[in-house]
């Protein structure tokens, strides 16, 4: 595997500029051309799919409470730092739609198993032509499982904190097309992507052994170490 295969991902678009999962952040990311973007679902009482990263909107917006307790309208009423309302998924889309960006789409499910939420998201996004395939993750196995029964087609991988054993039986029994780790594990040929990686020399290691991504809060820092690996001897 070559560094130049290594992708990088935004995290939640770039929080170290603008708050963490909004529309400005993630317009900065694609106009300055990250390779992907990570960012979060949760589904609100109405079932309509945001993009928001914790269960409660406590931490990052003006308000307090779970996601799943609020209608739309309601969870609309509060603002982020910059002044913007929790993103619909559907607002996300149309800015990101057409453009030469990949998509990772995680699954907030792990604590709140949302009901129908990868049956409404897979809905939303059949409304949006996309010129990459997105990328479905999810600490919660259940979630991915229910992806694939709805299209098995899709690209699934799964988070965790931990290291995988036996990790290609687990990816084959599972469906999965790659792993998404906290850490380096050597996968072979299995994708893995690292999260969340804001060091320097970290960065350069991971590009170092070349693994197939990194998520990091700082694109742009990490466009620029692997640049300079790139560059020739």
């Amino acid at each position: 595997m070559s560094v130049k295969q290594t992708k990088i991902f935004a995290h939640r678009g770039i929080p170290d500029l603008f708050p963490e999962n909004s529309l400005e952040g993630f317009k900065y990311v694609i106009d300055h051309h990250a390779d992907g973007i990570e960012f979060d679902v949760h589904l609100t009482k109405d079932n309509i799919p945001v993009i928001i990263h914790d269960e409660k909107i406590d931490r990052t917006a003006d308000g307090q409470g779970f996601v799943k307790d609020f209608t739309f309208c309601e969870l609309s009423k509060f603002k982020l730092k910059n002044g913007e309302t929790i993103p619909r998924l559907s607002d996300f889309l149309n800015l990101a739609e057409g453009k030469d960006v990949l998509l990772n789409l995680e699954f907030k499910t792990d604590h709140i198993h949302y009901k129908g939420i990868e049956k409404i998201v897979f809905e939303e996004i059949k409304r949006h032509n996309f010129l990459r395939p997105i990328i479905y993750s999810s600490f919660n196995l259940n979630s991915l499982k229910t992806a694939y029964q709805l299209d098995p087609n899709g690209t699934y991988c799964f988070l965790s904190d931990k290291k995988i054993d036996q990790f290609k039986k687990f990816v084959a029994e599972n469906h999965l097309s790659g792993l998404h780790l906290d850490r380096y594990q050597n996968t072979d040929e299995i994708p893995l992507r690292v999260w969340t990686v804001d060091d320097p020399k970290e960065q350069k290691k991971l590009f170092e052994l070349g693994v197939a991504g990194i998520f990091t809060n700082n694109f742009q820092q990490a466009g620029k170490i692997l640049s300079e690996i790139k560059k020739p001897a």
